[in-house]
């Protein structure tokens, strides 16, 4: 639990919780739409609860209890078929003792998620080929993609990074909140270190494509998304972006950047983080009380007892100083429809951030989601555009980095 928590600590403080509301029930040809689509989320910060005590992935939670988003049951509410499950390292000083805790934190964190699927293999299955979602989805299992939300864990050794991919890693961001030794962040108060890619980053995104993983270029800078563009042999992917048109936030990219993204094959996964859709009233009550909640926590240590007294004080501010001016669905749509009017539903697709901070009033956690494909089908968007938002461009982007790897190999080999 060291850092199992760390992350909700930045997100509390500087995001929003979405008050309850009834659900809307669905027009029954969305919902049966909804439930024939394979649907894929790209970022899932979900592994960080499997760490929780007493929390239990095959058990219903309510976010407005403890604050987690998504589970098993949720996910058949919701048709969530699966998507990429996040090894998430908050980023620290950049040298080798601090690599050294990261990477055995990723390491472990990595193999809980290995062993959710291994505890029940009647509900979930490893995915590591393109192929494997069709197939898991067809025996009405779980999928479960492994990626990667910052490289940092890796230290200097971009070798690291063969380990990750043997253990079913197939999609890496390389930045977070600061920049790091492979890249700039888009948020780093400091502002630019490298001015995109390091010397680091460059090996490790050429590295990535000889294995087949995509590059992720969420929380990175737009230089770093310009150096992934023209360096990257393979399409990338943002996991979780928006879109800066709409709100001019450094997480978001613009338009201009969205038409180079897409002519190189790309993809954007609109996520629903707050903060991130449009500008919100500031709670100083509310995130000093949190902020002071957080700084308690130490390294993150919790037995049952103190995390249970923890949620009671996390609820209890949620009671005393509630969140205003909560981003909805409808500002989570603005983003998803113009990136579909910049490039088109075969560059656009679904990363919502779920269990790290994501969701919004009308879409508080994952049982919500049918309301994107009812939204969709709204705007004019048919059958055919549903399959690729939902899964069909994040799978031909993932089969792109496979063949780029396979055709490196068969030319190693001297076969070409």
């Amino acid at each position: 639990m060291r850092y199992g928590l760390t992350i909700c600590a930045v997100l509390a403080i500087f995001s929003t919780q979405a008050a309850a509301e009834p659900r809307a029930e669905m027009p029954p040809a969305a919902s049966a739409l909804h439930e024939s689509l394979i649907t894929l989320d790209t970022h899932l910060d979900t592994p960080a609860s499997l760490d929780r005590p007493d929390w239990e992935i095959a058990d219903e939670h309510d976010v407005h209890r403890d604050h987690s988003q998504v589970d098993l049951p949720r996910m058949e509410k919701g048709g969530l078929d699966g998507g990429f499950w996040a090894i998430y390292t908050p980023q620290g000083p950049l040298d080798t003792e601090h690599y050294q805790k990261a990477r055995d934190f990723a390491i472990m964190r990595g193999l809980s998620i290995r062993e959710m699927v291994a505890a029940d293999t009647a509900h979930f299955a490893l995915a590591t080929q393109t192929e494997d979602a069709a197939a898991i989805a067809a025996d009405g299992k779980r999928i479960v993609y492994m990626s990667i939300e910052n490289a940092y864990p890796l230290g200097e050794n971009v070798s690291l990074i063969t380990l990750f991919h043997d253990m079913g890693v197939r999609l890496v961001g390389f930045a977070h909140f600061a920049n790091n030794q492979f890249a700039d962040s888009s948020t780093d108060p400091k502002g630019e270190q490298w001015g995109g890619l390091s010397p680091l980053g460059k090996d490790l995104l050429a590295e990535m494509n000889r294995l087949g993983i995509v590059a992720d270029a969420s929380h990175s800078s737009d230089a770093v998304l310009d150096d992934m563009l023209e360096l990257s042999t393979s399409p990338i992917i943002l996991s979780h972006s928006g879109c800066k048109a709409i709100y001019d936030h450094p997480r978001n990219v613009d338009d201009n950047r969205l038409r180079a993204l897409a002519a190189k094959g790309g993809v954007i996964q609109i996520n629903s983080f707050g903060s991130y859709l449009r500008e919100t009233e500031k709670n100083p009550e509310r995130m000093k009380a949190l902020g002071a909640l957080f700084g308690s926590l130490g390294d993150g240590k919790m037995t049952r007892e103190s995390y249970k007294a923890f949620l009671d004080r996390w609820n209890e501010i949620d009671r005393l100083y509630p969140a205003k001016d909560v981003p909805d669905f409808d500002d989570f749509m603005a983003h998803l429809l113009h990136a579909l009017k910049i490039v088109g539903p075969d560059h656009v697709g679904i990363g919502l951030d779920w269990d790290g901070g994501g969701g919004v009033v009308g879409m508080e956690d994952v049982a919500a989601l049918p309301k994107i494909t009812d939204a969709l089908l709204s705007a004019g968007y048919t059958r055919q555009d549903l399959e690729k938002i939902w899964s069909g461009n994040t799978l031909r982007v993932l089969r792109a980095a496979e063949t780029h790897a396979e055709l490196a190999l068969v030319r190693l080999n001297g076969f070409d």
